[in-house]
């Protein structure tokens, strides 16, 4: 477990009178790969608002133990492709503290933009317009970016959506090694289950208005994730490769 970078404590988190989530606890660590799972619609959006502090919660407490940084990676579809900007501009917007977009750019940003696109395998790009790349490419891009504020969370919203399986396979790789090799806290928000079950540490499963959130072994059994989610789960376990499966067979 690593040292404590925010704490939930019975949080309720909702807009008006309309509860979202309701009585969340957890505790989000350093170096800890989170993956917070549920359908469209469950909750999850809505908790990642509140850890960027865009919400407030309708009661408990958020209590971040020490500044965070935080690198947050959008949805692509967040991102206007009629934007005249290379991939380099958008990788540039990490840099951007205070100022907004008056800020000016110093060699120092240039060249930690420069190192972020290399790391992620995407230096090449730099002079190329965003709006031309594959959809993969753009992910990168937006990962990069986020790294370029130099994070103590990378949190990622969807990040293999709408991409084919070797690309969501070399983007989760990616997050794997990012993980690895940088020590960052990772959140990956995703609808997809088996995806995280691959990668996380822990994780917190949306269902209903409810969120249960602990270890990845704890919360990775038929037993448990029949119970949250009140259907027949069977894993699966394939080359070393976890495979949830919902009732008849449906992810």
């Amino acid at each position: 477990m690593g040292k404590a970078l925010v704490s939930l404590q019975s949080v309720t988190l909702g807009y008006g009178r309309k509860v979202v989530l309701r009585e969340v606890t957890m505790r989000l660590g350093q170096g800890e790969f989170w993956g917070f799972v549920g359908p469209n619609g469950s909750g999850k959006t809505t908790l990642v608002r509140a850890l960027l502090r865009l919400l407030r919660p309708q009661s408990g407490q958020i209590v971040w133990h020490q500044p965070v940084r935080i690198g947050y990676v959008p949805q692509r579809e967040a991102l206007d492709d009629l934007l005249p900007l290379t991939a380099l501009d958008i990788v540039l917007m990490g840099r951007i503290r205070k100022g907004g977009f008056l800020h000016r750019f110093t060699v120092t940003d240039r060249q930690k933009a420069l190192q972020v696109m290399e790391q992620v395998g995407i230096a090449a790009l730099a002079p190329l317009p965003y709006r031309d790349l594959s959809g993969g490419q753009k992910q990168r891009v937006l990962i990069a970016r986020a790294l370029a504020t130099e994070p103590d969370v990378l949190l990622l919203d969807e990040p293999t959506n709408g991409l084919d399986l070797p690309t969501e396979h070399a983007i989760m790789a990616l997050l794997r090694r990012i993980h690895a090799e940088r020590g960052v806290t990772v959140v990956l928000v995703t609808h997809l289950l088996s995806l995280a079950a691959n990668a996380a540490t822990h994780l917190a499963l949306f269902r209903e208005g409810q969120v249960i959130a602990g270890p990845a072994p704890e919360l990775l059994t038929e037993r448990r994730l029949s119970a949250t989610y009140q259907a027949p789960i069977v894993v699966h376990e394939v080359n070393g490769y976890r495979i949830v499966l919902m009732g008849a067979g449906q992810q």
